[in-house]
């Protein structure tokens, strides 16, 4: 039984989402945001990255970054930038890429659901990390960046999305700079509200599909505030968190691909005599970078040269949710053992590539100075669930999500 359930969201006023709304905190850096936010002041970043407003060189976890973030967001409210829903409302949050949809309700879910594993994880959160999220939280006071989760698709949700959206009209409809269609609509009948609601309570799991350390930190936030107020009711808003939640049936997983910058102190010909033990190597003689397509196969690309790669028998476990996956194969049986990345989290030899950057960047990286790189299939929606569903992790960087969800089209006060 998972709780799902409307919120008076802080929301853009309509000629503003545009200025306002922004990329997730967590896919640039400090400087990269600075240059995003010239020239634009309504930017979430202003809020989400809040040191591009500090001098340079603060510590991004420095209070006064959690401050100012603070004093950006109550500037953005005080100021009109931001309106609040008069009641509790639950949305519908559309993206369309490459002519590609993916449609989910936003709404808020429960950090007790969160503790009983209803909502459940694929991944394992760093301290750091998780201490930046939930000191931005506390000191706002808000839920700023909602968390990505995902369920097994269900009819009857498809049904009333379908039906709102055609016979609704959207309350935003713009393109982000990255060139994605970004459409709301606020769903603000108590019937559909209490329906979806109705439905979600019937769902015996959410998952996680990105957002580990938010989520881990708006929990935190939530239990410290239950602390403070012994005579919480459960009620309140803290006890809940921003989330968009997405039929597993419509995301999109992209590669995320591996560049590594030598062979370990191999020559060429050592190295590839060590990789046809566990893999069956071919020279790829076609036009372009080689994609796989079939799970366990890979390309490589090493000399000015592309080569397929497939797995063999003895390489994987096809019973274990974990160890099939193509990140583990590869970890497992080329990248550790053979070129010495024993972990792929720490060892600066070894970098990730996101897939919505082609692998023309795999070549490009490589002709910059790593030495080889290797593409791979995406990680399927049924493989993170499975692992979910176990109580065991992923490896890291196993999964690259796009469209990224935007920032600051809603804002959940605590």
């Amino acid at each position: 039984m998972a709780i799902v359930r409307p919120f008076k969201a802080y929301r853009p006023q309509l000629d503003l989402v545009e200025k306002v709304a922004a990329l997730p905190y967590d896919v640039m850096d400090s400087e990269e945001a600075r240059e995003m936010v010239k020239g634009k002041p309504y930017s979430f970043l202003h809020v989400d990255k809040a040191e591009v407003d500090l001098p340079k060189g603060i510590d991004v976890h420095d209070k006064q970054v959690y401050l100012k973030a603070r004093e950006n967001l109550q500037k953005m409210i005080s100021d009109k930038v931001y309106i609040q829903d008069k009641e509790p409302c639950m949305y519908i949050y559309r993206q369309i890429m490459d002519g590609r949809s993916q449609t989910g309700i936003v709404a808020c879910a429960s950090i007790d659901d969160y503790i009983k594993d209803t909502i459940k994880k694929h991944e394992l959160t760093r301290a750091d990390k998780e201490l930046d999220r939930f000191n931005h939280v506390d000191y706002t006071n808000c839920n700023t960046g909602p968390i990505f989760l995902t369920y097994r698709h269900k009819d009857e949700i498809d049904d009333i999305v379908k039906n709102w959206t055609e016979t609704k009209s959207p309350l935003y409809d713009y393109k982000s700079e990255d060139g994605v269609s970004q459409i709301i609509w606020v769903i603000n009948e108590e019937s559909i509200i209490n329906k979806l609601s109705d439905i979600f309570a019937k769902t015996d799991y959410l998952y996680i599909a990105d957002g580990h350390h938010r989520s881990a930190s708006a929990v935190k936030v939530g239990l410290k505030r239950r602390k403070d107020k012994l005579s919480y009711t459960g009620d309140e808003e803290f006890n809940y968190f921003l989330s968009v939640i997405f039929p597993d049936n419509e995301l999109y997983v992209m590669d995320y691909n591996r560049v590594v910058a030598d062979l370990f102190g191999n020559s060429f010909d050592e190295f590839m005599n060590k990789v046809s033990e566990k893999f069956h190597i071919t020279t790829f003689d076609g036009i372009g970078q080689f994609k796989p397509e079939v799970q366990r196969t890979y390309g490589m690309f090493l000399e000015g040269k592309w080569y397929k790669l497939e797995a063999k028998e003895g390489t994987f476990n096809l019973k274990d949710p974990v160890e099939r996956l193509d990140v583990s194969i590869l970890q497992k049986n080329l990248l550790d053992p053979i070129l010495g990345i024993d972990d792929p989290t720490t060892n600066s030899r070894i970098d990730f590539v996101g897939g919505i950057r082609g692998l023309g960047e795999l070549e490009r990286r490589v002709r910059c100075g790593m030495k080889v790189a290797f593409s791979m299939c995406p990680t399927t929606m049924d493989d993170l669930i499975d692992i979910a569903n176990a109580g065991k992790t992923m490896p890291p960087k196993s999964t690259w999500f796009e469209p990224k969800l935007q920032s600051g089209i809603f804002v959940h006060e605590l």
